[in-house]
């Protein structure tokens, strides 16, 4: 990706090296928030019951000795921050440059840096949780350690794939500032499961709303490169709760999908890329997904 020249935003902040600003207490994320926390646990291959048990008030942590350690910024790292800090500037240019033509005011989400584990408005969250939205702060939180599972492990790796992540979770801030989240939860929220329910629609918007900001980033400044596309499509599909659950238990349940296939991931991603346009991104009424 072409970046050495764009801003870094003003809107990073950075708690590594810290410990997540005081003791563990209970991780209560209602809607959204909480399909976005089961995501991240699959990411690592911690169960997601154990999430939701946490998310059902059925769990707390104490500051005793289980307290993860949180670790330094390595050189590595602080590259890795500037990186992330530009792709945040573009989609805040990209964004607010949507929302200005459709008569609307975005407002930034800020992005939160940590390292071992970070108290949220959403409750408290470790590093195996994975990259996550918390809607009640407008915050997007991660910690820089997941890039390497996301290469290592998922097989991802490659600059466009870290973009994608973070345009995802800023596509859920997008679709909160657009008022699809609080719709969602009057319609019975997210915390169902199964290939066609809300879980699933909500995360591909997801998707393709990321592809919206990578088409109108490239047609504004040029960012993407050879293979950058292909990189963000591989991250896509790596992700995909088909291909999650068979990495993890050896077998698909279609009925526990939250996040869609890694086809459908690609497919919306994809359409998001193609067309630059949140008016191509309506998962929730397409007929099949």
């Amino acid at each position: 990706m072409r970046l050495d020249d764009e801003r870094e935003s003003n809107n990073i902040e950075d708690i590594r090296g810290q410990s997540g600003g005081g003791g563990r207490m209970p991780l209560r994320i209602g809607g959204i928030g909480g399909v976005i926390l089961v995501l991240g646990a699959l990411y690592f291959g911690v169960d997601p019951q154990v999430v939701l048990n946490l998310l059902q008030g059925g769990g707390t942590t104490d500051s005793g000795s289980s307290q993860t350690v949180a670790q330094a910024p390595s050189p590595q790292d602080d590259a890795q921050k500037q990186f992330i800090s530009r792709i945040l500037a573009s989609t805040e240019d990209v964004w607010s440059s949507y929302f200005q033509q459709m008569g609307r005011t975005y407002h930034d989400p800020h992005l939160v840096l940590f390292s071992g584990g970070a108290n949220s408005a959403c409750g408290y969250a470790q590093t195996s949780v994975g990259p996550f939205y918390c809607p009640a702060d407008q915050k997007v939180y991660l910690d820089l350690g997941f890039f390497k599972e996301l290469q290592d492990r998922l097989g991802a790796g490659g600059d466009f794939a870290r973009a994608y992540v973070v345009a995802h979770e800023v596509g859920h801030h997008v679709q909160n500032e657009l008022g699809i989240m609080q719709q969602v939860n009057r319609e019975g929220g997210t915390g169902q499961s199964g290939a066609s329910s809300l879980s699933v629609r909500v995360e591909l918007q997801a998707d393709c709303f990321a592809g919206v900001w990578a088409k109108r980033a490239n047609d504004a400044k040029s960012i993407l490169q050879t293979g950058d596309v292909e990189q963000g499509l591989n991250a896509a599909a790596a992700v995909g709760d088909d291909r999650l659950e068979k990495q993890a238990q050896g077998y698909v349940v279609p009925d526990s999908f939250t996040h869609g296939t890694s086809a459908q991931r690609v497919t919306w991603f994809r359409r998001g890329l193609t067309y630059g346009d949140i008016g191509h991104c309506d998962t929730f009424n397409a007929p099949t997904l």
